[in-house]
């Protein structure tokens, strides 16, 4: 059994955050039910590269789901949509501010129906507030939020992040913020609101960066692929390619200087502490770089694995994907032909539910309806479902 097993989600969500919320409630186990219009989830379209006319895009946030195609402005749609909500546990939305309500599928009228439901909504600036109108982007969003600032190297200008990390964060918040909300059901009984914004998400992962700046007041400068607050932990060029070095603790710093044969760093005063480190950082990363430009980077990653000092290449994507330790944890996945990237959730006693490939739209349509005791063919005659 999974962990979510007997769980019922509806997904009224597409895109990134909203859909990646449900794909990690459906990895653990629930029935996630992912309402799409007759045009289908904008991520549908978002290609190349595409797989037998899937998105890669849509398929790394929508597996083990299933799909109705359903008009909810049809008359004849609302009976099925009601069926739906009375038997949820949660519903997850990401209209535009008001857009839910002018549906008719608000917090209000949900709850109405079914006081136990858990009703989630994501979007870019939360539902109150000034930004509560505006639409939400992650690209917008990284800019906004802090994140842009913060990214790209330090003499150049500023950069988004590889992958939209607002819209997961948002996602992952999304998904946390559910599981506690029905662990409260289980007390209370009762459902409620849960309002997760991508500004919000994004900005809570400053973390360490935000709470410098709070601390000093100065703002916060891109260090490229360095560290603010670590020296050394950043990115050096060997003689053939870039490699990462990470020394977070004085441990590591002792072990790193003798496995480098520089003992004398251990005993220059500029270099004592972390503190000292990041006040010298010029000084000492100029001849760790001098020193790391005579050999190879595998001479250097060889020589810091036998010591314990955490050093990394600067692998490609498709080098991360065939990793063995991303092998060997199952984090690559293929379901009915789709490759995917797994999850990284391990729960010992209930494995993670990996058994529908993305769906198609509107491919449980007939389905879902017999389900709830409709007739699939009655409500497509209506323009209810597709």
């Amino acid at each position: 059994m999974n962990a979510l097993t007997g769980v019922r989600v509806l997904e009224l969500s597409r895109v990134l955050a909203g859909p990646w919320c449900g794909m990690v409630l459906a990895d653990l186990g629930a029935d996630v039910i992912k309402l799409e219009s007759f045009d289908g989830d904008d991520t549908r379209g978002l290609g190349p590269p595409f797989l037998d006319g899937m998105s890669a895009y849509f398929a790394c946030c929508n597996r083990n789901k299933r799909s109705l195609a359903i008009d909810l402005r049809a008359p004849s749609a609302r009976p099925l949509l009601e069926a739906l909500v009375r038997e949820a546990d949660v519903l997850v939305e990401n209209y535009r501010t008001g857009g839910a309500e002018a549906l008719g599928v608000g917090y209000e009228a949900m709850a109405a129906i079914n006081p136990r439901l858990v009703y989630c909504s994501i979007s870019g600036y939360g539902r109150t507030g000034p930004g509560a109108k505006l639409p939400g982007y992650d690209y917008v969003v990284q800019a906004e939020a802090g994140m842009m600032a913060i990214t790209g190297p330090a003499d150049g200008g500023a950069y988004k992040a590889g992958v939209a990390v607002a819209d997961l964060a948002t996602g992952q918040n999304a998904a946390t913020a559910i599981l506690a909300a029905l662990l409260q059901r289980h007390r209370t009984g009762r459902g409620q609101r849960i309002d997760v914004s991508l500004f919000d998400s994004q900005l809570a992962m400053l973390a360490n960066v935000g709470s410098n700046a709070l601390f000093t007041g100065a703002d916060a400068p891109r260090q490229g692929n360095a560290h603010a607050s670590i020296v050394p932990y950043q990115a050096f060029m060997a003689r053939d390619r870039e490699f990462v070095l990470a020394v977070a603790s004085e441990k590591l710093w002792i072990q790193a200087c003798q496995a480098l044969g520089r003992e004398d760093w251990l005993r220059d005063p500029r270099f004592g502490n972390n503190a000292a480190r990041v006040q010298h950082r010029q000084a000492l990363c100029a001849a760790m770089a001098e020193l790391f430009a005579t050999e190879d980077a595998a001479h250097w990653l060889d020589l810091f694995s036998q010591a314990g000092v955490p050093a990394a290449p600067i692998n490609t994507v498709r080098q991360a994907l065939d990793h063995p330790v991303a092998t060997a944890g199952g984090m690559r996945v293929v379901i009915d032909g789709i490759p995917m990237v797994g999850s990284p959730l391990r729960l010992s006693a209930s494995p993670l539910r990996l058994e529908r490939a993305p769906p198609t739209l509107g491919q449980h349509s007939d389905e879902i309806a017999r389900e709830y005791g409709f007739v699939p063919e009655l409500l497509r005659h209506e323009g209810a479902i597709r």
